[in-house]
């Protein structure tokens, strides 16, 4: 196997270093040479963080402290109770500690966390005057791209999340995924965006950001793809061995071997994604990397890791430095590699340095949350490894007592004994205690600290009072960490409900649908109805019945029997429309919804009349409407025929398209008429028997007018890039065809782009609209992600 870089040598160099910091941590333990500096570090920060409450604050119910949780609520405290500023402060400046390398005292750091402070609090006490807005969720992701000009990155980003989360096993946790790799991607744009000068150009800051965000999905597939996938329980420990020096051989030679069959059939299924995955992966961040750096910081963050994960809880024979050496190296490494993919490999006036003592902090910490959890499964970690053999190991290192001699060294000799990098660090260490206490409840807790915490009682009673009585160390990264794992679970099960839900929707409709023969017909074989109910048993969506259901029973609590008839009514319409746009003298269609064409299957004269029969059938069944009463319904009827004759409109301009270019805003109208008013028709019609206030009919057009161009687009982006197989038509139709469409004069990437401009607009009516419309949101975000 030729190798393309030192492994052994990389590794070793770095493992020297880790013993030797190791070494230097193990002898303040030992002499307990923390514990003076610990107290006096104390003693400073309880006077910002230890409070006398007042007498008027036992009579304001507005000053109670909400759940963090509570995630609007709790913001909305901390602005009114004036903390807001001070919670982003300490949590930015963690950030930029434990993220970036950065220190406190640099003037350059502290004008930049200012900044992102500023920034920050603006956008939240924004986001708590509309509940409606999802924290920093992928709406904000798209505004973000939108305003940065990089949709179509933010485009290809939520694409490969989506496919993440479809294809994950379950045992790997998809909310989980899809939060450590957003949180890595957002790592890597930091360190991108930290690196840039401030003169440089749009471009190039739209170069760079694109790179980043690749780069950062590039690499952090690794957590859920290799470090989560060899800590479950889904491959077998043959498997693992196999998996693992597939991973190695990649690092070591630059090329991801082939996955080979000498797999389960189980492990296959979901293997064969994710090794796909990781090699497009890997081979673009190959493409991006100048010099070896990158995988040699990579080798040895996943070498550390596979020694730890080899260990054995059982094994009572592992040294101090067995246990710390290679937690000092993984913790470490993990960051190096996050600035060094991106190719910022200098060193930062003592970056790598920092980085490099500050991470077996963040893994202590870590490993302490974890340890019940690490228990369960038999992990090695200091932690677990004290609590199974400390009474027979005499030698062993208390890991508490190691974890604040960390926090003393990294607050006076890295850090200088910097007043506010102390705060900062203190901060965190109290919050992780008061975390830990709060979800394992204080008898737990208090088991624990006399397990970890006896050997420093003086101490301890110190740190206890801190513990019970200090506030003010929460961090806005927990609040965001958690408010996401929340909603991405949240957001998982709402999707699978919504896609259930329109599943018995649509089998609701389809069995409705066919129209019954005429038993009074003077003639046997009726074409016309036979044609017509061919062309309503085709694989269709059903979107717009489908549409009118959410919002009739949904949003307004409509009878679903009473609307019956509106279904079928939207469906006629809809699939009349198709059977005319399929014919020769328009698009000229040979397939629709996976088959032949009305027109193909008949003639042109059965599919003419089929199209109007069905028109009139929709008429018919709006006058079925008989549970409202007959105003509303003649209101209904009305409307319909206004738009019906709408949609002609927008055909005769489509046809008109044909060999002639539009223009983008040609289009956009064409679409409105064609697309997006059926769509509005599904909603605006349930709303008229509603009885809907003008406000909300405004809002719920103004949703369909975007949400209809944004549909068009993606069938044009399917026309172009599609297949047969998904689309149940003929790919490629429009360029055959010589019709004007968002790909042919925009191209596929301006299509793009467009689809999300619109996307965003959709997104700003639902603000409005009073009801939960949460469907309607799903619904567009099926339109976009949609393959078919």
């Amino acid at each position: 196997m030729k190798e393309v870089i030192n492994a052994d040598q990389s590794y070793q160099q770095v493992e020297e270093q880790a013993r030797h910091y190791f070494q230097l941590l193990n002898e303040q333990v030992t002499k307990k040479s923390y514990i003076p500096k610990l107290v006096d570090d104390f003693q400073k920060w309880k006077v910002n963080h230890i409070h006398h409450p007042s007498f008027f604050s036992f009579f304001s119910s507005k000053q109670k402290k909400p759940s963090s949780k509570e995630t609007m609520h709790y913001i909305k405290w901390l602005d009114y109770t004036n903390k807001l500023e001070d919670y982003l402060k300490r949590s930015i400046s963690y950030i930029y500690l434990r993220d970036l390398g950065k220190t406190l005292e640099d003037q350059d750091t502290q004008s930049k966390i200012d900044q992102v402070v500023g920034d920050l609090k603006g956008s939240l006490i924004d986001s708590t005057k509309n509940e409606k807005k999802e924290l920093f969720g992928f709406d904000w992701i798209i505004q973000k791209g939108k305003k940065e000009q990089i949709l179509l990155t933010v485009d290809w980003m939520l694409s490969k999340l989506n496919t993440v989360s479809a294809n994950i096993p379950e045992e790997l946790d998809a909310a989980n995924a899809q939060r450590k790799l957003i949180k890595i991607i957002a790592g890597v744009l930091m360190h991108t965006i930290d690196a840039m000068e401030e003169d440089i150009s749009p471009s190039e800051r739209r170069e760079k950001l694109d790179k980043a965000i690749r780069l950062g999905y590039c690499y952090g597939l690794t957590y859920p793809f290799i470090d989560d996938l060899l800590d479950s329980d889904l491959l077998s420990k043959i498997e693992k061995e196999q998996f693992s020096q597939l991973i190695r051989t990649s690092l070591l030679t630059g090329k991801v071997p082939p996955l080979g069959s000498e797999w389960s059939e189980a492990t296959l299924q979901f293997l064969a994604y994710i090794h796909t995955e990781l090699k497009e992966a890997f081979e673009y961040i190959q493409t991006q990397q100048s010099s070896s750096k990158f995988f040699e910081q990579a080798y040895v963050f996943f070498h550390s890791q596979e020694i730890d994960r080899q260990k054995e809880l059982s094994n009572k024979t592992y040294t101090n430095e067995e246990l710390f050496v290679p937690i000092i190296l993984k913790s470490s490494s993990s960051r190096l590699v996050a600035r060094s993919v991106i190719q910022e490999t200098e060193d930062d006036d003592g970056f790598e340095q920092r980085t490099f003592l500050y991470g077996i902090y963040n893994q202590l910490a870590d490993d302490f949350a974890d340890m019940f959890d690490d228990l369960k499964v038999g992990a090695v970690t200091p932690y677990t490894y004290y609590i199974q053999h400390q009474q027979h190991r005499n030698d062993l290192i208390n890991p508490f007592e190691m974890y604040w001699a960390v926090i003393s060294n990294l607050i006076h000799n890295v850090y200088h004994s910097h007043s506010e990098t102390r705060e900062v660090i203190l901060n965190r260490a109290i919050n992780g205690l008061k975390r830990f206490k709060e979800k394992h409840g204080k008898k737990k807790y208090e088991e624990v600290m006399k397990q970890f915490a006896s050997g420093f009682p003086e101490f301890n009673a110190i740190l206890q009072k801190m513990v019970e009585k200090g506030d003010d160390v929460d961090f806005f990264d927990k609040l965001l960490r958690d408010h996401m794992v929340d909603h991405f679970k949240i957001q998982r099960a709402e999707k699978e409900a919504f896609k259930e839900k329109i599943q018995i929707v649509k089998e609701m409709v389809n069995q409705e649908l066919l129209i019954t023969p005429d038993l009074d017909a003077e003639f046997q074989q009726d074409l016309v109805l036979e044609a017509a109910n061919y062309s309503l048993t085709g694989e269709g969506k059903r979107l717009r019945p489908i549409m009118a259901w959410f919002v009739g029973v949904e949003m307004y609590g409509l009878e679903e029997v009473s609307l019956l008839p509106l279904f079928k009514s939207l469906e006629y319409m809809h699939t009349a429309s198709l059977i005319f746009d399929d014919l020769p003298s328009q698009d000229n269609a040979s397939y629709r919804r996976g088959r032949p064409t009305v027109h193909e299957m008949y003639n042109v004269a059965i599919g003419e009349l089929t199209g109007l029969f069905l028109t009139q059938k929709a008429i018919e069944q709006q006058t079925l409407l008989e549970k409202f009463d007959s105003k509303t319904v003649l209101e209904l009827v009305r409307y319909s025929a206004q738009v019906t004759a709408n949609i002609c409109k927008g055909q005769v301009m489509d046809l008109e398209s044909k060999g002639r270019r539009f223009s983008k805003d040609e289009l956009e109208t064409m679409c409105f008429y064609k697309t997006a008013l059926g769509f509005e028709a599904a909603l605006v019609m349930p709303a008229i028997l509603a009885k809907a206030n003008e406000k909300e009919m405004n809002a719920l057009k103004k949703f369909s007018r975007h949400a209809g161009i944004a549909f068009q687009i993606k069938d044009d982006l399917l026309d172009s890039e599609g297949n047969f197989e998904n689309l149940g038509k003929s790919a490629r139709m429009d360029l055959e065809n010589e019709t004007s469409t968002f790909v042919t004069i925009l191209g596929i990437e301006g299509a793009k782009n467009e689809m999300w401009e619109h996307y965003c607009l959709a997104i700003e009516a639902l603000e409005s609209i009073p009801q939960n419309a949460s469907f309607l949101k799903l619904f567009l975000n099926n339109i976009v992600h949609r393959d078919r």
